[in-house]
């Protein structure tokens, strides 16, 4: 469907993820471009509410370390879409390549996949669960992503600093430092999508970001799979 669009001549947005594969994607990189019309590869999570002010107050400053708890309940949010631990399919990284998104977009140097255990339905193809050690530069980035957790659903990133430990929260609407809450606007995360990529258009430019689905790649090829009891979306 995108290459067609493109292809007629129209711009693309393509929302998280842009393609399947990164050679997709790529691949229309070049097809945008030699058809002279524009793509944005846009991740809602980038623009979440506290996403901008967490990026410029870690700028210049010491990273310890940092946490990903990235936690929810697929039978709430996914009810019945088979599709998603399929092959084509991600499994958890279905959520997670938004934490992903904003770590890639918030810390100063590139991530990297070190290692990663990815627990499996039997049955299934792809991940229910994944623990994730990655780096940027010399930081230390610990990633926990899971699909069966029930009670209060977590989406949160907590950076450790000389100046308190900045905290993102709720996927990236709410921010605080220290333990202060940092008062944020609305969340107007699909708003700003637009607008950006209304900009794109108007300038004449694409933005293609392949870091997060980069990511997920390294994570599923790298990953040590363990075969865990069957999941059916129908059978607490």
């Amino acid at each position: 469907m995108a290459r067609a669009a493109i292809a007629a001549g129209l711009h693309v947005l393509l929302e998280k993820p842009p393609g399947l594969t990164l050679a997709e994607v790529a691949d229309l990189e070049t097809l945008a471009r030699d058809s002279g019309v524009t793509l944005f590869t846009a991740w809602h999570s980038q623009e979440a509410a506290g996403v901008d002010a967490a990026r410029d107050w870690l700028a210049g400053r010491a990273i310890g370390a940092v946490r990903v708890i990235w936690k929810e309940d697929i039978r709430v949010w996914h009810p019945g879409q088979e599709w998603i631990l399929e092959a084509g399919g991600v499994g958890v990284f279905d959520p997670g390549i938004n934490a992903l998104s904003i770590l890639t977009d918030i810390l100063p140097a590139p991530l990297a996949v070190e290692a990663a255990e990815l627990a499996v339905p039997k049955g299934r193809t792809q991940p229910i669960a994944a623990t994730l050690a990655l780096r940027s530069g010399a930081v230390p980035v610990s990633v926990e992503f899971d699909f069966l957790h029930e009670g209060v659903q977590r989406w949160d990133i907590e950076i450790d600093t000389p100046d308190g430990m900045l905290k993102l929260a709720m996927g990236g609407a709410e921010l605080s430092i220290a333990g202060e809450a940092i008062p944020m606007g609305r969340n107007m995360e699909y708003q700003r999508l637009y607008t950006r990529f209304a900009d794109l258009v108007a300038r004449g430019e694409s933005d293609v970001d392949l870091a997060p689905l980069r990511l997920v790649a390294e994570a599923l090829e790298l990953g040590v799979r363990h075969e865990v009891e069957a999941f059916e979306f129908d059978t607490p």
